[in-house]
């Protein structure tokens, strides 16, 4: 595939996005990663693993995700799934396959996540910016699992907006199984006879590997990045406007960015409140484009219609101060604006959105939108 028309913009070089229309023939790739024991990792983002595929800029990437349900659990996947409503015939042998391989799995200091990786991008090394363009997002299943609890997500006691004087919520520990499928050319999740949720598949994982310090979220043991909280490398952002059509940017901190994803979803509300979206294994479609030379210090995004820019920190109101902070440098740089200007743009023009609140630090994202900017 050839790369996208690209126009140039201050210090980025932002792509034409390619939106994948429903129903269309699906896209080609250079390459293809499927999702096998040793393609996967559980939980973190190792920094000396082999790649498991090595890319040159610009090429193209059709991955293969899985979600974690089913596949990490100490109960057989398959009488665990057949348990919760799935047909034995829609059960993957990846998740079969990957459930056998989790012993001798380092488990300390990582979380749940079944994650893809890592890739290596010829040539990226640290202070440059990789380009992610996620050309395509297709669901491998008809089906997902939201998990609730009057413990979990936004009610645990180890949220950091909880309380000791809280009350307890009388609501049940519940997977929800949840089927999805085409109607009138859209796919949906079929929530309950009388409510259709239409489906808007992401990763919630985009990552390239971190520089893990120990104390700092997620990281308890030396070199090894919990995949919980998201940071400066991406990672669960869980931000549900990364679909398809959307580029992703994320610096680079290894020797060729070390790229991975997983941590798939159907759809997701902003903020996830129960801990968990629609988690739904995933096939993903993506264009590695390097920027050598290009420095952020925070994910960004784009969609046809918004820039994203994203405030990440332990404390909520501190990720809005993040993201409020991270909109004016970038309408400086970017836009030319006065620092003043800027802020007085952010806080008519740009809307600012938690984006997820359960993963230890909190993610939110200023959208500017482009059609403010006239001579765009």
């Amino acid at each position: 595939m050839s790369n996208p028309k690209r126009r140039t913009l201050g210090g980025w070089v932002f792509p034409t996005l390619l939106v994948v229309a429903c129903g269309a023939p699906p896209v080609e790739a250079d390459h293809f990663l499927p999702s096998r024991p040793e393609s996967l990792n559980w939980g973190w983002y190792p920094l000396d693993k082999e790649p498991v595929l090595r890319i040159a800029s610009g090429e193209t990437v059709r991955i293969h995700t899985l979600t974690h349900v089913g596949a990490t659990q100490n109960e057989d996947p398959v009488e665990f799934l057949t348990g919760l409503g799935v047909p034995r015939e829609e059960i993957l042998d990846d998740v079969i396959d990957f459930w056998a391989s989790r012993d001798g799995r380092p488990r300390e200091g990582r979380s749940g996540h079944v994650i893809a990786g890592p890739i290596h991008i010829d040539g990226a090394e640290p202070g440059d910016m990789l380009e992610i363009g996620i050309l395509d997002i297709e669901t491998r299943v008809p089906w997902g699992v939201n998990s609730t609890s009057g413990r979990g997500g936004v009610f645990s006691p180890s949220y950091p907006g909880a309380r000791a004087d809280d009350t307890a919520l009388d609501i049940p520990s519940v997977r929800h199984l949840i089927r999805t499928g085409e109607v009138e050319g859209r796919e949906v999740a079929f929530f309950s006879p009388d409510i259709q949720v239409p489906l808007a598949p992401f990763m919630g994982i985009l990552a390239v590997a971190p520089a893990p310090v120990v104390g700092e979220p997620g990281v308890t043991v030396p070199g090894v990045q919990g995949s919980r909280p998201p940071g400066p490398f991406g990672g669960n952002l869980d931000v549900k406007d990364l679909t398809a059509g959307t580029t992703v940017y994320l610096p680079v901190f290894h020797p060729g960015a070390l790229f991975y994803t997983g941590d798939p979803h159907g759809a997701q509300g902003d903020g996830e409140v129960s801990g968990t979206a629609i988690e739904q294994s995933l096939t993903g479609v993506f264009q590695f484009v390097l920027h050598k030379g290009v420095t952020i210090s925070a994910p960004r995004a784009e969609t046809a219609t918004h820039y994203l820019i994203m405030g990440i920190d332990l404390d909520l109101d501190r990720a809005a101060r993040e993201a409020t902070r991270l909109v004016v440098e970038f309408l400086v740089e970017e836009k030319g604006l006065a620092p003043d200007k800027a802020l007085s743009l952010a806080s008519i023009a740009v809307d600012f959105r938690v984006s997820e609140v359960v993963d230890l630090t909190q993610v939110v994202t200023g959208f500017i939108p482009k059609d403010i900017f006239l001579n765009e």
